[in-house]
């Protein structure tokens, strides 16, 4: 029996080792130049490899007869070669196409990182990175927020950027500003976007001087491009612990359009009570959203799209009242909010193209805010300071836009662009009985040039002129971007650029005898890429003018400024199979503001601010182990009331806020189950239960200090996402190949 059990392991071992075919050989460019990096993968499998140094590549497969070798890396054409496995070595040596010109030439990038263009040699980051950024939870901001630049703020919403406000940074898709891309605004506790990363092919995070193509940003604009035809059919579901959705997606035949839908249910019931939480939910979070899109591709090119989500929020939570040791806060709110998007690309023949923009959103908000007593009553105390909590407020935030533009080449790969763009925003408040209507009707016009003087030498100009109807006032926007490659991989970049912004409508319902807010922007940027890795270092000088203030009246004589320096490094090749980034800014930030007596390191804004993010994937197990630690100096706070005898504001109170630790994990794992494509994910937040302080709240007479925290020391995830048609695994896997 003995012999018998060893023959057949001799065997099957003899016969397992020559079902492998290997498969060997190098990639060089058409010069013969070594070309390293370059992933060399059977298409439809998980074999492959990248090539070394000296641009030689081996591996072996378990597949069998004719089947496909893909070869692929940034800034050359993708090479395809049939070959049939039999069990004999296959030699490879394959000569890679650079792409058009636009890839030799320099790219201005003072100021922007761009994220999924893999045409570019920009490209930092892509979609599936933000979708796997360790603690992120596949929030478009919070992956952001590793990068130079962005602040850890966890008590607002919004992306602060460089000493700008939230509300300072806009989101756009498909070329239109979004009017709401969070979920709507809750005391102390910052909300996520409402969009995606896997809805976007492209993700540009501008932290300054940006396109004249887009205006009313003071601080940054993060330009998100959808997808276009998806590659087939596919159908998708998921479950986790705090949500369920599903999803189809249909290609046509004839690959030339396509239509699909998603709707995902949240409800935190189960986890509330699996995570002990610090405040009271007398409402649980319940959260429905749906989506639909369709995509036709025109007879020359183009390209329609259309995209829908509704989503739906309710909530209610109860914390203790600051000014009463006896009294509560129960704030109530019912959320609804629609957006749509239809975008139009198109190729009109002799060097033009147009781009055609719609958008309309509409978002409702119900809220309360109730003094309640120890029995969870609502009560009236009889002092102002406390009453005067007692609200009711709606609102309604209406946003219609129209946006053309177009390109036209004038020589070489120069190119000029123009257009125009009409916004009507409608926003409506009922606060206590008491109704407020803002109406606006904004018109810009803008041009823009991208000039290529040379392949090392790159000028973008442009101008933008904005009128607003609520304001009564026009502006006008100058745009310089300067870039000269210095050598292969390597570039700088200047950028300086005027921009500005409406004031908030909260301010604009007290009067609107009020102009535009001001930054003017100074940027230094040096850059060297390779296919494996990316530096960059950049220094910058914001001027802010005519902020508003609140006091003696509301006004525009507002100051500030903002500097600093900024690194990133990202690193595939140093250790084998790791991925890694490295961001670290240095920002000296001042305003005069509101209702600041002078100028002061505004509260949402750290000194210092670092993150290490970690991503190793191993083929093997099938599984992405990725690590994010976020590290920022003490936030400023201050306690300002004011004076009746000197009749202006102080400081009653300032200080800093503890340093910021958080480390933050997640795991992927990939599988089949039930004739399913599967990824299974886990994650969690500040996994070392740091102590983080966001702030400091204060009673009305100044005597209680509490501070801001998070709902809880630390957010856990686990999910399973299933896909019928589609291999989502797959980009998993080569991007970590």
């Amino acid at each position: 029996m003995k012999k018998t059990i060893i023959l057949l392991t001799v065997v099957l071992v003899h016969l397992n080792t020559q079902e492998q075919t290997k498969i060997f050989g190098s990639v060089r460019d058409m010069r013969s130049r070594i070309v390293a990096g370059a992933s060399v993968v059977v298409k439809g499998s998980y074999d492959g490899a990248n090539t070394d140094s000296t641009s030689h590549f081996s591996f072996k497969t378990f597949e069998k007869g004719q089947q496909t070798i893909a070869i692929s890396n940034i800034g050359f054409k993708t090479v395809e070669q049939i070959v049939v496995l039999n069990g004999e070595p296959i030699e490879l040596n394959i000569a890679l196409k650079e792409e058009v010109t636009e890839l030799k030439a320099v790219v201005v990038t003072a100021g922007s990182f761009e994220a999924g263009d893999k045409k570019r040699a920009a490209t930092v980051l892509n979609s599936l990175d933000m979708v796997t950024v360790g603690g992120a939870n596949a929030d478009i901001t919070s992956a952001l927020k590793t990068l130079p630049g962005a602040q850890q703020v966890g008590d607002q919403e919004g992306l602060f950027v460089r000493g700008g406000a939230g509300y300072e940074a806009k989101q756009f898709i498909d070329g239109t500003v979004v009017n709401n891309p969070y979920f709507t605004s809750i005391p102390d506790i910052a909300q996520r976007g409402r969009f995606s990363p896997l809805l976007f092919k492209g993700t540009i995070f501008s932290t300054g001087g940006y396109s004249a193509l887009y205006g009313q940003a003071l601080s940054s604009a993060v330009i998100l491009e959808s997808i276009d035809l998806p590659d087939q059919s596919q159908a998708t579901a998921s479950i986790s612990s705090v949500f369920l959705g599903g999803g189809l997606q249909e290609l046509a035949k004839n690959k030339k359009s396509s239509w699909g839908f998603n709707y995902g249910y949240t409800n935190l019931w189960l986890y509330l009570q699996l995570v002990k939480q610090k405040i009271d939910y007398f409402r649980i979070p319940d959260v429905h959203t749906a989506d639909a899109n369709f995509r036709i591709k025109t007879k020359k090119s183009g390209m329609i799209k259309y995209y829908t989500t509704f989503g739906s929020n309710k909530l209610g939570l109860r914390r203790p009242d600051i000014d009463s040791m006896q009294l509560k806060d129960a704030f109530g709110l019912t959320n609804y909010d629609w957006y749509n998007n239809l975008s139009w690309r198109e190729n009109l023949g002799n060097g033009w193209k147009m781009n055609l923009g719609l958008s309309y959103s509409t978002d409702h908000n119900d809220i309360n805010q109730a003094i309640q007593n120890q029995n969870n009553q609502p009560v009236n105390t009889g002092s102002s300071w406390i009453d005067d909590k007692n609200f009711v407020l709606e609102t309604k935030a209406d946003l219609s836009q129209i946006k053309l533009v177009f390109d036209k080449r004038i020589s070489g790969i120069s190119v000029i662009r123009f257009g125009s763009e009409y916004q009507y925003a409608y926003n409506k408040s009922i606060y206590n009985g008491h109704y407020s209507l803002l109406k606006d009707n904004f018109i810009a016009s803008f041009a823009e040039a991208d000039l290529y003087i040379t392949n090392s030498l790159a000028l973008k100009t442009g101008l933008r002129l904005e009128q607003s109807s609520l304001l009564n006032k026009t502006n006008f926007a100058p745009r310089l971007s300067l870039a000269y490659k210095l050598g292969k991989g390597t570039q700088m970049s200047l950028a300086y650029g005027d921009f500005y912004q409406k004031p908030e409508n909260l301010q604009l319902l007290n009067t609107t005898n009020l102009g535009y807010t001001k930054a003017t922007h100074y940027i230094l940027n040096y850059m060297k890429v390779t296919s494996l890795q990316t530096f960059r270092i950049e220094a910058f000088y914001k001027k802010y003018e005519d902020l508003v203030k609140t006091f003696p009246v509301y006004n525009n004589n507002g100051t500030g400024y903002a500097k600093g320096i900024e690194l990133f490094w990202r690193d595939k090749k140093t250790f084998n199979g790791m991925d890694y980034w490295i961001s670290y800014s240095y920002l000296d930030t001042k305003r005069d503001y509101l209702n600041y007596p002078q100028q002061l390191q505004p509260n949402f804004a750290a000194n210092h601010t670092a993150s290490l993010v970690l991503k190793r994937f191993i083929t093997k197990i099938k599984t992405g182990f990725n690590f994010t630690y976020t590290y920022a100096t003490g936030r400023p706070y201050y306690n300002i009331q004011y004076n009746a005898s000197s009749v202006k504001y102080e400081i009653a109170d300032q200080g800093k806020t503890i340093d910021y630790h958080n480390l933050g994990f997640s795991l992927n794992y990939l599988t089949e189950f039930h004739k399913s494509y599967a990824v299974i994910v886990a994650s969690v937040t500040n996994v070392l239960g740091s102590n983080q302080v966001f702030n400091y709240n204060y009673s009305y007479n100044g005597l209680r200090k509490e501070s801001v925290t998070p709902l809880s020391t630390r957010f856990f995830f686990i999910g399973c996402f299933l896909s019928w048609g589609v291999d989502r695994r797959q980009d998993a896997i080569n991007n970590n190949l």
